[in-house]
């Protein structure tokens, strides 16, 4: 691999990151979910769904309470029917009044009614049912949102650190390049090294450095993308990353497979139980409709000076015989809703499925690059040392010194992306079998 071309590497791997952060205070794994968590929209977008399918469960259970209203009204009018109605509600009819023409009449008019439904068909209790599984469809996408978040948040912040060492090492190769310059100049000088070995070395320093400028915008972009994903606003300030060992060592590969807890599934199931209760408010609507009601009024008028209450309860029963098939089509669209929502769910059953084993193979991949490569620096870092011994003494081409310099960074930056590589794999395991990412000490 060519120092351009690990450049490159750098720097689609630093634009991969995901999470934000900025102030004085060096950022822990832990703080930077927590912030995350509080700030990002994506959270915030789940708690609003949450709270919203909270308060449908609270206007579905008001169709257990009684309904209570209060009005008042005052008219003024020559009309016979509406004046004769208002003087027989002030109990101010007397056989001298002329029907035709009872003259101008005002009323004021204080109600207070109270409606109860005594059965609904089950329609009432299925509508809440759906909204207690709809509260608690939400309250599991809330807590999916957040496990993606935290899974974001450590893929971000290791990302970065993938992203500034890879600046590292591309900073060390400038420097053994700059040492193997110096050296082949003073050999150049002597009449010991010939001008298009010197120039060799002078081009491989100048790619090299062009490599590390790359590196460099990577990892600014990576901690952009850092500040991005903790729901911060973009700012210029250093991001400094902790030393943060201990909770990286709390990224421990799962020894279960099994992803039953889920919290997309348990969503879906949450939505079937919505979808199978809406079903059975849709069938309620053939079921006969009962309601009790009772009201209080008072009426007085000036006019008359006169004033008088009243009062009257009932209740009513309404079945519905023919509706044109409003009803059946209501029917038949819920039960065409529920199987959608029960095929969504065997869906995302297998496609979990296949993401967890997805995320188990690559960290099995990621766990032998990190052993490989590991073993790789060390070969490497030994081949250098000597190689650089033997061209201070004249004894290897120049050739040959750029062959092993650039192993020894491709070495080191394999090793660097495969140390984060296999701890970004084990946070995605964790999300895909629905564990916390970070599981807490």
């Amino acid at each position: 691999m060519h120092l351009p071309k690990l450049a490159v590497v750098a720097v689609s791997l630093a634009a991969c990151a995901a999470p934000a952060a900025f102030g004085a205070e060096p950022w822990t794994l832990d703080r930077a979910v927590a912030t995350a968590l509080e700030h990002s929209p994506d959270a915030r977008v789940a708690r609003a769904r949450a709270d919203g399918a909270q308060a449908l469960v609270e206007q579905a259970g008001a169709a257990w309470l009684p309904q209570v209203s209060l009005s008042g009204r005052y008219t003024d009018t020559n009309s016979p029917m509406m004046a004769f109605g208002s003087i027989l509600n002030q109990r101010a009819f007397n056989f001298g009044l002329d029907f035709n023409h009872p003259g101008r009449i005002d009323n004021l008019n204080a109600t207070g009614t109270v409606a109860y439904n005594i059965y609904s068909g089950g329609r009432a209790t299925a509508g809440r049912t759906a909204a207690k599984a709809g509260a608690a469809a939400a309250d599991l996408d809330l807590r999916a949102a957040q496990q993606q978040l935290a899974t974001e948040v450590v893929k971000a912040a290791l990302n970065l650190r993938k992203a500034r060492e890879a600046v590292t090492a591309i900073e060390g190769g400038v420097r053994a390049y700059d040492a193997a310059v110096s050296t082949a100049r003073a050999r150049f000088d002597a009449g010991q090294l010939l001008k298009a070995d010197l120039l060799s070395l002078e081009v491989q320093l100048s790619q090299t450095r062009e490599s590390l400028s790359s590196a460099r915008h990577g990892a600014a972009l990576a901690a952009r993308a850092f500040q991005f994903a903790l729901g911060l606003d973009p700012t210029d300030a250093p991001i400094e990353l902790a030393n943060d060992d201990l909770a990286l060592a709390r990224l421990t590969v799962p020894d279960t497979r099994d992803f039953s807890q889920r919290p997309e599934l348990l969503g879906l199931q949450a939505r079937v139980d919505a979808a199978e209760a809406m079903l059975r408010v849709s069938r309620g609507g053939r079921q006969p409709n009962i309601n009790a009601f009772a009201s209080y009024q008072y009426d007085h008028g000036w006019k008359l000076d006169r004033g008088a209450d009243n009062w009257l309860a009932s209740v009513s029963v309404d079945l519905n015989v023919f509706d044109g098939g409003t009803t059946s089509g209501k029917i038949r669209q819920s039960s065409a809703e529920l199987t959608q929502v029960r095929e969504m769910l065997r869906k995302a059953t297998l496609g979990i499925g296949l993401e967890v084993e997805q995320a188990r193979l690559a960290h099995d991949d990621a766990s032998e690059r990190l052993s490989v490569s590991a073993q790789a620096v060390a070969q490497a870092t030994e081949s250098a040392a000597l190689s650089r011994a033997r061209f201070e003494q004249g004894a290897l081409l120049t050739a040959d010194l750029i062959g092993v310099e650039s192993r020894l960074l491709e070495a080191q930056m394999r090793h660097a992306f495969a140390a984060a590589d296999e701890r970004i794999a084990i946070a995605d395991l964790r999300r895909a079998l629905g564990l916390p990412v970070l599981p807490t000490p």
